[in-house]
């Protein structure tokens, strides 16, 4: 799940914690993992694969998870239920924005803010308008968005707030904090709105209603996921607009040149194309459902190195670019992919 979430939320969902490499999705650092897709792995054969050694490079490229072993952390608008059935000129302004965006679109934002420097503010007001979005409706009042303590979902809280006025309505941008300040905030009603992640959010609250030990319900389907949030939020007093295309959970990145010497562009075909190969992440990756063991038990990829570097971040992503290691985990609307 997502990670960062994870790491951002502590105990209700340590379960969550490291998305892509924990045994759940997200508290993220942000959020944490759920259970690995159980589809037969891809198959790939060894003794037919050829070497792929790592190919040094600057630019990054995310392989498709083409057999959904990642929950499925779309962003969603997640929004206290009395505040959604007495407004819903809000709702409708927030499906606007999940229509438009996608994850593509998140790098670039996350760009424009962690690497070019800009403010989320100001970078949410160009995306708006570079995308000719309008609210299809109008409503009045105060609205709070609340928002994570992270860039990413601060500029997605700014998003909101742009449509939103231009729906008529009074806007605050709040920074909360993390899930377990926000979410009593926003369940209490003293914030009305949160960008939030549906894997995580969802075994957020199934933790928290079925204990740690619960049977996942977040999955590499958004449907799905989707579908138990809405039930799992509806009883804490939540209600959800449509999620985006643009997703923030663990993934898997080679160089372009990697990509582009061997001919792959989905972790499906590394597996067929490539025999054992180097990875590098966090610590726990090859104890981690999400991580290594994921990617053996789903896609059949075998490893003949680890190197223990960090979740997402910049050892990871400097392993990969200097030829130290093939594949390494990421975080997959990482502002650097753009």
């Amino acid at each position: 799940m997502h990670i960062r979430q994870g790491l951002m939320a502590a105990s209700a969902v340590a379960v969550l914690a490291l998305a892509g490499c924990s045994s759940s999705s997200d508290d993220d650092a942000s959020a944490a993992p759920s259970t690995s897709n159980t589809s037969a792995p891809a198959t790939s054969d060894s003794a037919m694969a050829q070497e792929c050694l790592p190919v040094p490079g600057d630019k990054l490229v995310v392989l498709a998870d083409d057999q959904q072993l990642q929950n499925s952390d779309n962003l969603i608008p997640e929004i206290g239920a009395e505040f959604y059935d007495a407004q819903p000129a809000v709702a409708e302004a927030l499906n606007v924005v999940s229509a438009a965006l996608d994850t593509d679109q998140l790098i670039a934002l996350n760009k424009a803010v962690d690497i070019d420097r800009q403010t989320s503010k100001d970078v949410a007001q160009q995306w708006v308008d570079d995308n000719a979005l309008k609210a299809p409706s109008t409503g009045s009042g105060d609205v709070i968005v609340g928002a994570a303590n992270f860039t990413e979902n601060i500029t997605v809280a700014e998003i909101y707030a742009v449509i939103l006025r231009d729906a008529g309505y009074d806007v605050e941008v709040r920074d909360v904090g993390n899930r377990e300040t926000y979410m009593p905030a926003l369940i209490s009603g003293e914030v009305n709105i949160v960008p939030e992640y549906a894997a995580t959010a969802a075994e957020y609250f199934n933790i928290a209603a079925n204990g740690d030990d619960a049977e996942p319900v977040a999955s590499g389907d958004i449907t799905e996921t989707v579908t138990a949030l809405t039930e799992l939020g509806g009883d804490a007093g939540l209600k959800y607009a449509e999620p985006s295309a643009a997703q923030d959970q663990n993934a898997f990145a080679v160089t372009t040149a990697f990509a582009d010497q061997y001919g792959v562009t989905s972790l499906s075909e590394l597996a067929s194309t490539c025999g054992p190969i180097s990875l590098g992440g966090p610590p726990e990756c090859p104890e981690r459902a999400f991580c290594q063991l994921g990617l053996q038990d789903t896609y059949g990829l075998e490893f003949n190195d680890f190197q223990s570097l960090d979740a997402g971040g910049p050892l990871t992503k400097t392993a990969i670019q200097q030829g130290q290691v093939a594949l390494g985990l990421v975080f997959s609307s990482d502002g650097s992919l753009g």
